[in-house]
């Protein structure tokens, strides 16, 4: 196994190939090993250290077990964008860290690079979340919403910014954001279109935005149908499963990999008869997403749904519905 220095003087030799495999020796670094990193970081071209970024982002995705959130940290400063963005996407895992909203919010609001800010918007949406589900305090969501608003609101804004915002937001139940997803859903560009669907999805609310995301599924662009079926998954709407079953036949491979995953996710019998058909069918790409999508059916239904029991206080016990209708009968 490479050691630390070993991975340093690799990085350093800039004639030689980096070693990814060496690069699993960043993983859990302390504040003496990131000094030591940073002697070599700041000497290495920006190309060389995007490529490092990215494949640090690679790894942390396929190895649970690896954390290079230190170097994610210090990619946050670093003077080229491209690493910068690697850098927030690799943080992705750790973003319900309250330390990391004053870093993310400063490149939301002052980076001079719009993927930057784009990347900034989108980790942001975590806490957002967090928020909603009450795991962290109104008065540190608050900035964030409002940052996010104003972004959204101001025309000004590249459109990509201003998207990303959108989709962060969506996680709330309020009316203002109810309109802002209403009209970004008007907007004249597809792509503030499609992140109002995906803003759908995220709201969770089947009952206002369901049939909007139903006849998204038969969009002309594939990216709609894409986020239509995302969103359609996200609310686990029962009545889209038909259209999804229409997906599956999709002439586009991503839509039909979202499809297959959505269905997983709303469940009952026509999704699982539709996720056994593509399991023998021919279309062998699809078949790990709709094994997980199976597993993770199954995995709902096997679930006890505890709104099937009455909970008698006074002795302390667990009673089935249908029992106690019995009773009653009796």
């Amino acid at each position: 196994m490479k050691t630390l220095d070993d991975t340093l003087k690799n990085l350093a030799e800039l004639d030689e190939p980096i070693s990814v495999a060496g690069l699993y020796a960043l993983s859990g670094t302390d504040k003496a090993q990131i000094e030591q990193v940073k002697t070599v970081w700041n000497t290495l071209p920006d190309d060389r250290r995007a490529t490092i970024m990215r494949h640090l982002v690679e790894i942390g995705e396929e190895s649970f077990e690896t954390d290079f959130n230190a170097l994610f940290r210090l990619g946050l400063n670093d003077s080229d964008p491209t690493v910068r963005v690697a850098a927030v996407n690799g943080l992705w895992e750790e973003a319900e860290d309250p330390a990391l909203i004053a870093p993310l919010l400063n490149l939301l609001q002052t980076d001079q690079n719009d993927l930057v800010r784009a990347a900034a918007a989108s980790a942001l949406a975590q806490f957002v979340y967090a928020g909603e589900l009450e795991e962290l305090p109104a008065e540190k969501v608050k900035p964030i919403i409002a940052a996010l608003k104003a972004i959204f609101r101001n025309a000004l804004e590249p459109i990509e910014v201003r998207r990303r915002a959108l989709e962060a937001l969506g996680f709330l139940g309020d009316d203002d954001t109810h309109q802002m997803i209403a009209q970004a859903y008007q907007h004249n560009t597809d792509l503030m279109r499609q992140s109002a669907v995906f803003a759908m999805g995220r709201s969770l609310d089947a009952e206002r935005w369901g049939a909007t995301v139903i006849a998204e599924m038969t969009a002309p662009e594939p990216e709609m149908r894409y986020e239509a079926a995302r969103a359609a998954g996200e609310m686990e709407y029962t009545p889209a499963v038909h259209a999804l079953g229409d997906l599956l036949e999709d002439v586009d491979e991503d839509v039909q990999l979202m499809t297959v995953w959505a269905l997983g996710q709303i469940g009952g019998d026509k999704a699982k008869k539709l996720l056994i058909a593509v399991m023998d069918s021919e279309a062998e790409h699809l078949y790990e997403v709709a094994e997980d999508a199976l597993a993770e059916l199954e995995f709902k239904t096997d679930n006890l749904d505890f709104s099937l029991f009455d909970f008698d206080d006074d002795e302390e016990e667990w009673v089935l519905d249908e029992e106690l209708d019995e009773d009653d009968d009796a």
